[in-house]
């Protein structure tokens, strides 16, 4: 018998057919085990996802002592390529985050640069934190979190040295959805409280909330952290229904769709998915303001085709 999570399969498959993309979603409980899932374990580039597992590794870092929120950290655009220390540098065009572009030949503060990193997803603060943090500190979190050899954290962003040599940054819904869920629970093996509530505070601030909280109804708390590039966009949220047990949806576009249209497809298959858990509801979410105007028409998975 078709279930409302089947009917939003045969929509994703129509979509993926006709634009010749992936579309992954996950949608788990807090303890990790999975509700449901379309094609979650497939390949992604990670874009700016790949600094919720680089967050958790730097408070990881800050609870064994071995580095301060509170110590600066010099700001440069410039940094050393991990194929073979070639420098290479950021744009600033490319970025979101004037403030610590401001200050480069300065410093700024660990907290300051994983707070943007993660609140306005800064490129220049992620480097930073990459350099400090370091790569391997990043694997081990994504190992201790149970992620597949899909997910990895390779290199900092526009390492295009790096890139060109096969080392690049991927993710798998999936592995997402085990990360989030990991913040959610506390997990004690990263840490427990003392790392992953400022983590979860960090996230419950980000700044860009155009993809899955936008499909949800207005005024559910959510925590997440999205990523865009031309042709991908991902959303990975832990969402706190007032009410109800809390989830973790991850969605992981690559698809050949602008970035307004993008984020709109993205918070559709949110929005889809909670009807499907709100059958009582049918009537709800509206979309979020962010996600009014021209583009809000076309949120539902239901423009297979477009």
């Amino acid at each position: 018998m078709p279930t409302p999570f089947s009917q939003i399969d045969a929509r994703l498959d129509q979509v993926t057919t006709a634009a010749d993309a992936t579309v992954s979603v996950w949608l788990g409980g807090t303890d990790g085990r999975e509700r449901w899932s379309h094609d979650s374990h497939a390949a992604h580039y990670a874009a700016s996802t790949m600094k919720l597992p680089l967050v958790i590794a730097t408070f990881r870092r800050v609870a064994r002592g071995q580095l301060d929120l509170a110590q600066p950290v010099a700001v440069t655009s410039t940094f050393a390529s991990v194929l073979d220390g070639s420098p290479f540098s950021l744009d600033a065009d490319d970025d979101q985050d004037p403030e610590t572009w401001a200050v480069i030949g300065g410093t700024c503060t660990l907290g300051e640069l994983a707070d943007r990193a993660i609140t306005r997803s800064s490129n220049i603060a992620t480097n930073l934190l990459v350099d400090v943090v370091g790569l391997t500190e990043v694997a081990e979190v994504l190992r201790l979190t149970g992620c597949s050899a899909t997910t990895v954290v390779g290199r900092g962003i526009e390492d295009a040295r790096a890139r060109e040599a096969g080392i690049t940054n991927t993710v798998a819904a999936a592995d997402l959805g085990l990360l989030m869920a990991a913040v959610a629970r506390r997990e004690p093996a990263l840490g427990g409280e003392p790392v992953l509530g400022p983590v979860e505070e960090l996230l419950s601030r980000q700044l860009h909330v155009d993809q899955v909280p936008a499909g949800l109804p207005e005024g559910i708390p959510t925590a997440s952290k999205s990523g865009w590039i031309p042709g991908v966009s991902h959303d990975v949220a832990l969402v706190r229904p007032p009410g109800e047990e809390p989830f973790v949806l991850v969605v992981c576009t690559t698809i050949a769709l602008g970035e307004t249209e993008a984020a709109a497809f993205v918070a559709g298959i949110a929005r889809d998915v909670w009807r499907a858990e709100h059958p009582e509801h049918p009537e709800n979410p509206e979309p979020h303001a962010a996600q009014a105007g021209p583009d809000a028409q076309a949120t539902s998975t239901s423009v297979a085709g477009r």
